[in-house]
């Protein structure tokens, strides 16, 4: 970076804890400034940005927001360029996730589940573009493997990342040339922390072509590789599952 010049920002959203914390730190440690939203975890965010700033003083900004308010999303980016002055990437992580089966499932269920995982990435990016476009930045959204390979009981949970994934390839086209907007569909990389458990993580692993699991980290280094990396692609969702989308 020559002198005088400023630092890329990029937003990531449900930055905490797990994966959204992982992807902040390799962005950090690669020289971006961040913006980390939380909802409720305000403490690990907070805690995060003071992690990064012995690192890099001024470097980090937590911004906490529910995102079902679609009203409140534009001022997060509002903030973020008041701090900054840019916006050079946007990172949709934040995700609910849990077991809806059928006969079961409520209207509550369907907007929480499509709110976390379509609606405010949707409508965060609408109020990031144009300051994406005067960055020439990029958008990289969190899908799923399941948004094409539907997980059992998880009706809601998979249509709203289907919905993510058109979202992801629609988006591309849209906001072309200057924005590129690319996906990451992750496989076993972390288990889940609450709801549904998997009944049996060694069968699911025998399944992968690899025979173990991923780590926050390999999901963090393609979300860098597609924001830093990857100038000529675009519309594009990168499976980081250790193969296990060739399976049957």
């Amino acid at each position: 970076m020559k002198p005088g010049q400023q630092r890329p920002v990029v937003l990531i959203t449900g930055a905490g804890k797990r994966v959204g914390a992982a992807i902040a730190r390799t962005l950090h440690a690669a020289g971006y400034d961040l913006a980390l939203h939380c909802r409720r975890s305000v403490a690990e965010a907070e805690a995060l940005a003071g992690e990064l700033e012995q690192q890099r003083a001024d470097s980090t900004l937590v911004l906490q927001a529910e995102l079902a308010n679609i009203d409140a999303l534009p001022a997060l980016v509002d903030v973020l360029l008041a701090r900054f002055g840019r916006l050079d990437g946007l990172v949709n992580n934040a995700s609910a996730f849990y077991p809806t089966p059928v006969g079961t499932a409520t209207a509550a269920q369907w907007n929480e589940l499509f709110a976390s995982n379509a609606q405010a990435p949707f409508f965060l990016a609408q109020a990031a573009t144009p300051a994406l476009r005067d960055s020439g930045g990029a958008i990289v959204n969190l899908v799923d493997i399941y948004a094409e390979r539907p997980l059992a009981d998880h009706p809601l949970y998979c249509m709203a990342k289907a919905a993510l994934a058109a979202m992801t390839r629609a988006l591309a086209l849209d906001l072309a040339p200057v924005v590129r907007v690319n996906g990451v569909a992750p496989g076993a990389v972390l288990w889940p922390s609450e709801g549904k458990t998997y009944d049996d993580q060694d069968a699911l692993l025998s399944r992968t072509p690899l025979k173990r699991s991923g780590s926050p980290d390999d999901v963090a280094g393609a979300v860098l590789w597609l924001l830093r990396d990857a100038p000529f692609v675009t519309g594009q969702i990168l499976p980081v599952d250790g193969g296990r989308t060739l399976s049957v």
